[in-house]
């Protein structure tokens, strides 16, 4: 009866073990998503915050364009010839792909 009570409960200390488990998953967890991503919301906001006139944009929708006036949260992008837009800062997604 005493064994079955000791199988059930766990073991000894059961209850340590799971924090220190639960706290190196919420530390993988953290590494290895939450802080790459937050690396990449930064990065992403240091391009748009630098863009110029001439540099390539990919936007949210997948929209391909030249960047042509830069106001202070939106900007104007050639998508084709004579084919103009205007788009949030926040939309963009990329900023010169591909370096061409």
């Amino acid at each position: 009866m005493f064994n079955t009570a000791l199988l059930m409960s766990g073991a000894e200390g059961g209850g340590w073990t799971n924090l220190i488990f639960f706290g190196a998953i919420l530390l993988i967890f953290y590494f290895f998503i939450i802080r790459p991503q937050s690396q990449r919301q930064k990065e992403l906001d240091k391009l748009r915050d630098n863009l110029e006139k001439g540099d390539k944009i990919v936007t949210s929708g997948g929209i391909i364009a030249k960047v042509t006036t830069v106001d202070e949260d939106t900007v104007l992008a050639e998508i084709d010839q004579n084919v103009k837009a205007r788009f949030k800062k926040s939309s963009i997604t990329d900023v010169n792909p591909n370096q061409d």
